[in-house]
């Protein structure tokens, strides 16, 4: 990729905002970063390409919270929890009551078909957990919420381009608009596009790889009850039927179609498809073009042979493409399958996800100051991606790049230079788990041993 960075000095349109903060992307992470920002007392301005908040969550309909428990143990906690909190009041979230949590084939009936079971357990029927199935509209009405009572200049349909760079340190960015170029400044600048955008083209060491991609849709029109009781009371037949289906969308998890808070409307998390870049607008524009195809194809299929679907009809189909993996961040350290696998705990832990630790160091660019990264492009491997990019751990990720960037503008040090023991205060003061107090099965890396953490 040519050199896009440009210095403050050569900057020649129009500066709109200049803030202590500047977040890149408004989706879970984003919003999480931005208000929590925002409530530390910074100034921020968060900058959205699309013309609504929430990202992959919203538009891109991934509508199951999961990956946020240890056991029994909730461990992901904070804005997300704020999000599920507000969904129920709107009654636009499933969340399985705690005495359901638990594996029998009395839950599961219940249960399974929102997707809000514990999909690492290898057993069946799979337990229920604490997981949360939403309204992808619910989730942009909270964000907007979140966003305007924290005091956040939001800038919507405002699409990142170029970086400002002053000798190694970022000085804002530069976005695209219809009124032309518009440059925001800031002395802290957060990366939550999700590929790295920011800090790739500001110099920051990446790898890229690829993963599976989805265009997600929802049906209406679907007797869900009738759709299980078919299951329940025909298994056999009921797998041979979702198998085709399955094959016809070209690849999907093994419950292709999932119940919503809304009744008669399903999500489909599918088709899964591999073979392209997200980075890439020509391989992007093939994807789209798939999926609708087998969308189609699918949901033609659906209505002449599954019991339950025979008034179906397409709902909407996401807004955005459902990218995995693009750009990883190489950071200060880089997190390993090991460390996930192994449960590994770091001094400088600052969010968590399901029994996973991430390293303050994992959102730290090498090359480039005054700059954090959160999100599922965060330092990783790319197997090690594979198994922590959900969203509620992203969402814990932003949070704490938030509280970061608040303590550093406030303190005038590098972002770098926050001391770790003071992110993990507030974050719990926050309400949210930093993951600083391992749990019972996790790991200690002896490699860390340097890395020391002021607790005074």
């Amino acid at each position: 990729m040519s050199d896009l960075r440009v210095s403050g000095s050569a900057v020649d349109c129009e500066v709109v905002a200049t803030s202590d903060v500047v977040v890149v992307g408004g989706g879970p992470a984003g919003v999480s970063a931005a208000v929590s920002a925002a409530r530390s007392g910074a100034s921020v301005t968060l900058l959205e390409r699309y013309p609504a908040l929430g990202g992959l969550a919203s538009g891109g309909m991934v509508l199951v919270l999961d990956d946020m428990i240890n056991g029994q143990e909730i461990t992901v906690t904070g804005i997300v929890s704020e999000y599920i909190e507000r969904l129920s009041t709107m009654e636009l979230v499933v969340v399985p009551p705690e005495e359901d949590r638990h594996a029998s084939t009395e839950t599961w009936n219940k249960w399974g078909r929102y997707g809000v079971f514990d999909f690492h357990v290898a057993t069946n029927p799979k337990p229920i957990c604490y997981a949360a199935a939403f309204d992808p509209d619910g989730w942009k009405r909270v964000s907007n919420d979140l966003v305007r009572e924290a005091g956040v200049n939001l800038r919507l349909h405002s699409w990142f381009s170029r970086p400002i760079v002053d000798d190694g340190v970022m000085r804002g960015v530069i976005a695209e608009t219809k009124s032309g170029p518009q440059a925001v400044l800031g002395d802290v600048v957060v990366d939550t596009t999700g590929d790295i955008d920011v800090a790739s083209r500001a110099g920051a060491s990446y790898v890229k790889d690829s993963y599976i991609t989805t265009l997600v849709f929802r049906l209406g029109g679907v007797d869900t009850d009738e759709a299980e009781r078919f299951e329940q009371n025909d298994p056999k037949a009921a797998r041979a039927l979702n198998k085709a289906v399955k094959r016809t969308l070209g690849g999907a998890w093994e419950l292709w179609w999932l119940k919503t808070p809304i009744p008669g409307v399903v999500w489909c998390n599918a088709p899964h498809m591999t073979g392209f870049d997200g980075t890439d607008p020509a391989s992007l524009t093939d994807a789209e073009f798939s999926a609708r195809t087998k969308i189609a194809e699918a949901v033609e299929l659906c209505r002449r042979t599954l019991p339950g679907f025979e008034n179906a009809f397409v709902v909407d189909v996401a807004e955005q493409m459902g990218v995995r993996q693009t750009r990883l961040l190489q950071g200060e350290y880089v997190v390993t399958a090991d460390d996930v696998n192994g449960r590994t705990h770091f001094p400088d832990t600052v969010a968590r996800g399901r029994d996973y630790y991430t390293p303050y160091r994992a959102m730290l660019p090498k090359e480039v100051d005054q700059l954090l990264v959160a999100g599922r492009h965060y330092s990783a491997t790319p197997q090690a991606q594979k198994m922590s990019r959900e969203i509620p751990p992203c969402m814990a990720m932003g949070q704490a790049a938030g509280i970061a960037s608040a303590l550093a503008a406030d303190r005038g040090i590098a972002v770098r230079d926050v001391p770790v023991a003071d992110i993990q205060l507030a974050m719990r003061k926050a309400g949210a788990d930093p993951g600083d107090i391992p749990s019972e099965n996790a790991s200690s890396g002896h490699h860390l041993a340097e890395v020391e953490i002021d607790h005074s």
